[in-house]
């Protein structure tokens, strides 16, 4: 069973899920990341391929891709630094890129290499679902990998049934329409939230855009199997370039 699963069968509720940008705020700081998420309790982690072009991510993510590309990150390094990453990391991991690199790269070459490094699965929020049922899917099937759908409040009842019925992981509950970016309250997402419940989808969600103190995650949490970070972590390591010690300040506003 791929390890997203099997923590979804484990785990029920309250999932952390968190992103970072590979190569942020140092270039070798992917394996020390790594590492630091699963010591603290961290459930899951989203490893983000810097890209010069992020287009659904706020200006926090934007220039962390800029400071990583800097730093001289590439897919190929990535994979490079992850080559023996599962000798001490035993949580699930998911690759999140944008299709441009990645088709550089080559899409089965990128798949291949998820596999032979120990990812599970990929997001890619710019390759739309009717493009990756027709030319992808069978490729990353072939690998192993789960490939994970977004929605928003504003994706209709059918494309979420849709998605629902061709995800075997999680599917990704972006907690609206704008870029990532950290919001203070989520008191005005009850009505997408309880829409999204009451439809009864086969698969967990998870929320992710906007989460960044108690407050948002607690709501999340209400609604949700859990929340993911993104943007308050890259805060905190901006705010430190300190693997640990952003880590442990992310946690700390996370209870705040």
């Amino acid at each position: 069973m791929n390890r997203i699963n099997q923590l979804f069968e484990t785990k029920k509720e309250n999932i952390l899920s968190v992103y970072f940008t590979a190569g942020f705020p140092k270039l070798e700081d992917t394996l020390p990341t790594l590492r630091t998420l699963q010591a603290n309790g961290v459930d899951l982690v989203e490893v983000g391929v810097p890209f010069s072009d992020p287009m659904a991510d706020g200006i926090v993510i934007q220039n962390s891709s800029h400071v990583a590309l800097q730093n001289g990150m590439s897919i190929r390094k990535l994979f490079d630094q992850l080559t023996s990453v599962r000798a001490e990391i035993h949580i699930p991991l998911i690759m999140m890129g944008y299709l441009n690199p990645i088709m550089q790269f080559g899409f089965e070459e990128f798949c291949k290499e998820c596999h032979r490094v120990g990812v599970d699965g990929m997001i890619i929020p710019d390759l739309p679902m009717a493009d990756f049922l027709a030319e992808y899917k069978e490729i990353a099937v072939c690998y192993g990998l789960e490939f994970i759908f977004l929605i928003t409040p504003e994706t209709s009842e059918v494309r979420i049934r849709e998605i629902d019925g061709h995800t075997n992981g999680f599917i990704y509950m972006v907690s609206s329409a704008a870029t990532t970016g950290t919001q203070t309250s989520f008191d005005n997402k009850v009505d997408y939230f309880n829409r999204i419940n009451s439809m009864n989808l086969k698969n967990p969600r998870l929320v992710g855009f906007g989460i960044s103190n108690k407050s948002t995650r607690d709501m999340v949490n209400r609604y949700s199997s859990g929340a993911i970070i993104g943007s308050a972590f890259i805060k905190a390591l901006e705010e430190t370039q300190d693997v640990e010690k952003g880590v442990k300040l992310l946690l700390e506003r996370l209870e705040k």
